[in-house]
């Protein structure tokens, strides 16, 4: 592949960087890997990735486009601060800020509220239906991100069983997609979509070739969009056993999923040795 012309978009959380919670070191400590902490939050580290994958992310700008494409606020995805130079392009809100230069850029979140005005039901009915059929004794918070989706941070062990079946039952009549990611339900708009903001950003770049990685149920259009692609061996992908032909499905799981993520996308855009 041309570096010249192939973007690298990928999902962050528990693809590329992990909190400590996500980290899955299985292994003896004395080989445990050398850890790169990449975020805080509250004065306090949150997010890591090895040292390993810190180097490669870190060269990967020199051969491909790279484009973060998270689903966090563009207020969470400032707090991350990954090696090399600062990505061009990001994708936030899963696809509902188109950051250039780390700034959203205005027409693209016009086209998005055209879209989800059009084809979706309100957030408002969508938080409204959330509310009214969590359970106080599992619902620890309620949350709206960039007044485009709702989210439920849930304490995931007494969440019933078949209620995220149920509420998708719901949602997806209404134009909406829900996603079970770590402790938090997500509600999302279904036009709201990381591929459309990587489609919309090759366009731009002029790129010929996409490589994608993901993890939840949230990054399957993106996966499916892409012209290759990864996920873990841990996350909604692996747990349903999500596959589709270009996509790798990896055995590794953990932070160790991300520095082999980065270690495939480094060897598809570097060029061959003559």
């Amino acid at each position: 592949m041309s570096a010249l012309t192939t973007l690298v978009a990928s999902d962050l959380d528990r693809t590329l960087i992990y909190s400590a919670a996500a980290l899955g070191l299985t292994m003896p400590d004395a080989e445990a890997p050398r850890l790169l902490c990449v975020e805080t939050y509250q004065h306090k580290p949150l997010s890591y990735l090895t040292e390993t994958a810190a180097a490669l992310l870190a060269e990967l700008p020199h051969h491909a486009l790279f484009v973060p494409a998270t689903t966090r606020t563009r207020e969470q995805y400032h707090r991350i601060h990954l090696p090399g130079p600062p990505p061009r392009y990001a994708i936030c809100a899963n696809g509902g800020h188109l950051l250039v230069d780390g700034v959203s850029d205005p027409d693209w979140r016009r086209e998005v509220d055209t879209r989800l005005a059009d084809e979706c039901a309100s957030l408002a009915e969508v938080r409204a239906h959330l509310l009214a059929v969590a359970d106080p004794a599992w619902l620890l918070k309620e949350r709206v991100a960039e007044d485009l989706f709702a989210y439920l941070v849930v304490d995931r062990a007494l969440l019933p069983d078949g209620w995220m079946k149920e509420l998708a039952a719901w949602a997806a009549p209404r134009g909406w997609a829900v996603s079970l990611q770590g402790r938090k339900v997500y509600a999302v708009p279904q036009p709201l979509t990381k591929s459309a903001a990587v489609r919309e950003v090759a366009r731009r770049a002029g790129a010929d070739a996409v490589l994608a990685a993901g993890d939840s149920l949230l990054d399957a259009d993106l996966l499916l969009a892409a012209d290759r692609g990864w996920r873990p061996g841990h996350g909604e992908l692996a747990d349903s056993g999500w596959t589709a032909a270009h996509v790798g499905a990896l055995e590794e799981r953990g932070v160790l999923a991300g520095e082999e993520i980065l270690r495939r996308f480094s060897s598809a855009v570097r060029p061959t040795p003559a």
